[in-house]
């Protein structure tokens, strides 16, 4: 299929960066494939797929990569067994290394002609690297050119200057208003470091020019156990344009205790250069969540926004109440739906890490 290619979209186009609960088109995800994921699980994994896919498809269409025609017959067969409706459930053979398409695929803006009018979607492809840990992600990396063949949709590689940025989806979270979050350990760590000698004021920069946002809000460390090195996503996410849940933890025996403290205090001290400050809501940590002697970074943070439901992860904890409560009242419109992740999580990630919204054109 013919399409746009990268570095189409005007270049006094402004973009920006719906918020996750502005409606969407579609959601994007990739069929589960690569077992070293999740060693010794993996045969679970399908299954937990195909109940996130009947959910969505309940609120919007599901676009599901699968690595070939063979594959796509295996995802179809589970999603059938599984009593998934297959009307709002669309196919596509595109290779991927992994399945978690919120960190490999585009991310998905509106572009506005600098003088105003009308807007048309566009896609921003930042440069993936496997967050700088593992070695293939070639196939990953295509994801969001082909995408953009796919949707016929301009899409531009995020640079500064020459360079072509590294980063993640689930490295930033936006408010759809100006407001971006991200952690300083993933994006400015200089021993794990994306974009060596790229500073604070460079990235920031980016992020204003690709995404349309106005401030960051920097908070320090992701979880212990994310092998991500810190995505926000799990951690500190925006549910309206000034109000943000924030994983808090009340034993302060926990790893993650010190670093959940601080980032709220960061969060309640911020102060948005428009005025007011941020209203900040506590979304409960699990218990720690241990397999194989190995801590995983389990959190209701990561949960995903779909056009009527919240799908949330949920861990055998007596907390997975409360966070469902407490994301009930933080999206009174929509059906909020707890997805055992327990499983999941081995993989080091779980609902938002592979799910990508694409807004209504």
């Amino acid at each position: 299929m013919s399409g746009p290619r990268e570095g189409e979209t005007a270049a006094d186009a402004v973009a920006r960066m719906p918020a996750e609960w502005e409606r969407h088109d579609a959601t994007w995800i990739a069929w589960p494939h690569e077992r070293s994921d999740w060693p010794g699980k993996f045969s679970t994994i399908p299954w937990t797929y195909a109940e996130i896919v009947r959910q969505l498809g309940r609120a919007e269409r599901v676009e599901i990569l699968v690595q070939d025609s063979a594959a796509l017959e295996r995802a179809r067969r589970v999603l059938d067994r599984s009593s998934v409706d297959l009307e709002p459930v669309r196919f596509h053979v595109c290779r991927t290394d992994r399945s978690w398409t919120r960190d490999s695929g585009p991310s998905f803006v509106r572009l506005a002609a600098a003088g105003g009018g009308s807007s048309s979607l566009g896609l921003v492809h930042w440069k993936f690297t496997g967050w700088a840990k593992y070695e293939n992600w070639q196939n990953d990396r295509r994801v969001p050119e082909w995408v953009a063949r796919h949707l016929r949709l301009p899409i531009r590689r995020a640079e500064s200057g020459s360079r072509w940025v590294v980063l993640e989806g689930g490295a930033f979270d936006v408010s759809g208003d100006g407001l971006l979050l991200a952690t300083e350990e993933c994006l400015l760590s200089e021993t794990r470091a994306r974009n060596p000698g790229l500073g604070r004021e460079a990235l920031e920069a980016v992020l204003r020019a690709y995404l349309g946002v106005t401030e960051v809000v920097w908070l320090r460390r992701g979880l212990v156990g994310d092998d991500t090195h810190g995505h926000v996503d799990d951690v500190s996410r925006f549910v309206g344009p000034r109000t943000v849940l924030t994983v808090v933890s009340d034993e302060p025996d926990a790893p993650d205790f010190p670093a959940l403290r601080e980032n709220r205090e960061l969060l309640e001290a911020y102060r948005p250069r428009s005025g007011g400050r941020l209203e900040v809501r506590e979304l409960p940590a699990p218990r720690p969540v241990v397999f194989a002697g190995q801590q995983l970074p389990a959190s209701y943070a990561n949960f995903y926004v779909a056009n009527r439901t919240v799908l949330v992860p949920t861990f055998d904890d007596r907390r997975d109440t409360d966070a469902i409560d407490v994301l009930r009242h933080a999206f009174p419109g929509r059906e909020v739906v707890g997805v055992r992740a327990r499983d999941l999580v081995w993989g080091l990630g779980t609902i938002h890490c592979l799910t990508q919204q694409q807004p209504a054109a």
